[in-house]
């Protein structure tokens, strides 16, 4: 039977600590996904940290020819929960960001037809017909002109003017 004095536990720690550390670590780094080899050390350093604080506390009653056998079971139960509990982060982070981007994806839809209102609301026919040309089909202000018969230069004073009022609009109804 073990007897939990500070002598035979610091035994027990300089004995065992080198195999129990190889062993969490090769059991965290199997299942690093995203997570830094430096974090895979610190976690297999804080489960056998763990292991030894709980035995120090829990002072079981153990066989000297079992304890290392029940010193490594203990690193790996750690071990397993410290990965369950990385897993369980890991999913409830993708969570957010689907649904943090479903949410930027809905703003951005919403925002995208608040500018076609302002659009349809706001601008001439032919400021709408310059920005289409523009925007939507890709021409330059010289293919815009030709399109239309008209200058690049006035091409260039639409869109302006354009953008200029929608910029306008959406501040006032900021505000």
């Amino acid at each position: 039977m073990i007897h939990y004095d500070k002598k035979t536990f610091e035994q027990l720690y300089k004995s065992n600590y080198r195999q129990m550390y190889r062993f969490a670590y090769s059991l965290l780094a199997k299942d690093v996904g995203q997570r830094s080899q430096d974090l895979c050390q610190e976690d297999a350093r804080d489960a056998v940290s763990q292991v030894f604080t709980q035995l120090w506390h829990r002072k079981p009653p153990l066989e000297e020819d079992t304890v290392t056998g029940y010193l490594m079971a203990a690193v790996k139960n750690h071990c397993l929960n410290i990965l369950r509990t990385h897993r369980q982060n890991a999913a409830i982070e993708a969570e957010l960001q689907a649904e943090q981007h479903m949410q930027q994806e809905q703003e951005r839809q919403e925002l995208l037809e608040e500018l076609e209102r302002v659009i349809d609301q706001h601008l001439t026919e032919q400021d709408k017909r310059i920005l289409a040309l523009h925007y939507d089909e890709d021409m330059t202000y010289t293919e815009t002109a030709q399109t239309l018969g008209i200058s690049p230069s006035t091409v260039n004073k639409h869109i302006t003017h354009s953008l200029s009022k929608i910029r306008s609009i959406f501040k006032t109804a900021q505000l």
